[in-house]
């Protein structure tokens, strides 16, 4: 590695470790707000503030073309899913603890390499089904079914994880064709239409403070997924796509400092043997040779939510190419 490389690489890597320490802050916004209000009046906010910002972004896009997906069926698909992730997700913030919600959707790599199979035509070999065997059994230690009370935010932590990994497959799939902005546009307005549909059943009048906190969960959501596009512009996939995992971190610090919140051995050990796995895929998919689909490094960035979206989305926009995700 020359000393120009291994310069990047460095930049890439801090630019992820913030990138994640702000992915981490709006969660524990969410779960803050997440005591107070339902995630679908969260949602709505969020999204409803995060267009501005994203209508300057997507004016980026100067080709002159339809919104009209090419693949309607797969950019709805991948709309519905992205809704269902973000109220999920928003919603296990909100009752579980975030080291072990952090935890559950850090089996979103495990499940794209799965998922590559039949979207991608992807041959996973032994040694990354070996990996994927073993990072679901670490979460099914931080579940412990049948040792503890599994609650509705297990499931829907599960369910973020699920529904995150196959939208992201999605995008691979069908990314090459389909505009960048279709891409981002669908699944904010999805967002926007579904939870505002339930806001008569879920509203609670909200103080300046609570407004101004939603707020910051779009601005740092597209804050993070900013500096996600920096951080793979700057280094390598083998050392920034591993940063996510300190997340884990920041999540076991605001649990201790804002939520009385403590990891027990279970989830500790859970996430040591998933994080290893993800490491593990990782490091396959980086090698030279080793694969003819990357889905794991090429689903780059957060699970997609109405606050964070895709930054291989953003990437093209930004760069003001209109068509195909790199």
């Amino acid at each position: 590695m020359t000393p120009s490389t291994a310069h990047h690489n460095f930049r890439g890597a801090l630019f992820a470790l913030l990138a994640m320490g702000i992915f981490a802050t709006h969660d524990a916004v969410v779960k803050h707000l997440g005591a107070a209000y339902s995630p679908f009046q969260i949602v709505f906010f969020a999204s409803l503030l995060s267009f501005p910002p994203v209508a300057v972004i997507m004016l980026n896009d100067t080709r002159a073309a339809s919104l009209r997906p090419r693949h309607p069926g797969w950019v709805l698909f991948r709309t519905v899913l992205t809704i269902v992730t973000g109220v999920s997700a928003f919603y296990a913030f909100s009752i579980l603890p975030l080291a072990e919600v952090y935890v559950i959707l850090f089996a979103s790599p495990l499940l794209i390499t799965i998922l590559a199979i039949p979207l991608l035509g992807e041959k996973v070999r032994a040694r990354r089904w070996a990996a994927v065997i073993v990072g679901l059994l670490g979460v099914i230690i931080v579940m412990r079914p049948g040792q503890a009370d599994l609650s509705l935010g297990h499931l829907a932590a599960l369910t973020a994880a699920v529904c995150g990994a196959t939208a992201s497959v999605i995008v691979r799939k069908i990314g090459a064709d389909e505009r960048s902005v279709v891409l981002l546009l669908f699944p904010m307005v999805g967002n926007f239409i579904v939870t505002g549909l339930a806001m008569p059943y879920v509203y609670r009048p909200m103080p300046v403070g609570d407004l101004g906190l939603m707020a910051v969960i779009a601005a740092f959501g597209l804050t993070a997924s900013f500096l996600v596009i920096l951080a793979y512009r700057a280094g390598e996939a083998a050392i920034v796509a591993p940063m996510q995992y300190s997340q884990i971190l920041w999540a076991t610090a605001y649990g201790y400092l804002l939520f009385d919140e403590a990891p027990d051995g279970a989830t500790i050990l859970g996430a040591g043997v998933i994080i290893a796995s993800g490491l593990y895929i990782v490091f396959r998919e980086t090698r030279a040779g080793a694969s003819a689909h990357r889905p794991v490094i090429e689903a780059r960035g957060r699970t997609e939510t109405a606050t964070t979206p895709k930054s291989n989305v953003l990437q093209r926009l930004f760069s003001g190419r209109g068509n195909g995700v790199s």
